[in-house]
């Protein structure tokens, strides 16, 4: 499968590896609530990720756009587990920096669906 091959998808599996990862050190009382729904976004990011990789051009901005938005309620999942004490501050740097240049990535992508439907042709500039 070619789209395990886009590093952005290659990052959001990592990243949901690591989370998981982190579940076993996460107290009691956390993991069936905070931590699971961390888990499960950080996973529809990765089902999201993948949708866009097999759609058409024209076709994947709505995906994006959702990765993106579950990505920001990750971000805050995340603040919200070390503010909790859920997680430490070394995980929560370990995990916002792979969130990071996921959003760096998609950014980029969400922002390379747009011109590229807007662009205007030679003849149209003048």
């Amino acid at each position: 499968m070619e789209e395990l091959d886009i590093p952005i998808f290659k990052q959001a599996y990592e990243l949901y590896a690591l989370l998981t990862g982190f579940r076993s050190l996460v107290p009691k009382q956390d993991r069936h609530g905070l931590w699971q729904k961390v888990e499960e976004t950080a996973l529809s990011i990765v089902e999201y990720l993948l949708t866009a990789s097999q759609r058409g051009k024209e076709a994947k901005r709505e995906p994006l756009e959702r990765a993106s938005v579950r990505l920001n309620v990750l971000r805050i999942l995340l603040r919200l587990a070390k503010d909790t004490k859920a997680i430490d501050a070394k995980k929560y740097a370990q995990s916002q920096q792979i969130v990071d240049e996921i959003g760096r990535m998609l950014g980029g992508w969400i922002k390379s669906t747009r011109s590229s439907g807007s662009a205007l042709s030679p003849e149209e500039n003048h």
